[in-house]
């Protein structure tokens, strides 16, 4: 194998297969629910929670605690912004693209320092402090769980929480040995940049009169 692949791959070198392939599938899907989500299709939601529930396998056998919470949240939040999305309201639109409101903001900064207390209250009782990835994983968490939060609420800010969250999963998954992940994660950081001027342009096109 040449250098540059045994660098990117070594890892997997002592997985079992349909490890690596349930990670592949995996990412796939996830590859699948962010296009989805990017040109606000509902489809971001059955996707998404075919790789959350697959990762929160994966994350679990590998003692990833945090990061399968990430994904546990995911799943759940999958269900809610299923609903939301779908939800008529007034009869006749779904709920539509907008923007953050100062409440929603004020609930942004509440869900982001709530979530950083339960996952060191976590982390403390199952003694997962064993790393300085575990103090990284703390923030992305937080960052992903507003993020997932204003997703099902269909606010255009949920992409600038996922572009951040992703820019630092990328350097992230790829020291804890997950390349495929690794490389998700770059991709998602661009899908996510498009994904925020494609919403903010939907408003534009599409102001809302009800």
């Amino acid at each position: 194998m040449s250098p540059i692949f045994d660098f990117l791959f070594e890892q997997y070198y002592e997985y079992e297969t349909h490890f690596i392939v349930l990670e592949v599938i995996a990412v796939i899907f996830g590859f699948l629910s962010v296009l989805f989500s990017k040109q606000n299709n509902i489809w971001v939601y059955p996707t998404g929670m075919i790789s959350t529930s697959i990762f929160v396998y994966l994350l679990l056998v590998w003692g990833l605690l945090g990061d399968m919470m990430i994904n546990a949240y995911y799943f759940i939040m999958s269900v809610y912004g299923w609903y939301i999305w779908t939800k008529k309201v007034d009869g006749e639109h779904t709920t539509p693209i907008s923007y953050t409101t100062k409440k929603e903001h004020k609930i942004s900064i509440t869900i982001f320092f709530s979530t950083i207390l339960f996952v060191f209250v976590i982390y403390q009782i199952f003694d997962k402090w064993t790393s300085w990835t575990a103090y990284v994983d703390t923030i992305t968490t937080a960052i992903f769980f507003v993020g997932m939060w204003l997703m099902a609420k269909r606010k255009v800010e949920n992409w600038l929480y996922w572009i951040i969250g992703d820019i630092i999963s990328v350097p992230l998954y790829f020291y804890k040995g997950f390349t495929f992940t690794s490389f998700q994660y770059l991709i998602f950081t661009f899908i996510a940049i498009f994904g925020y001027f494609a919403w903010k342009k939907n408003i534009n096109k599409n102001p809302q009169t009800y």
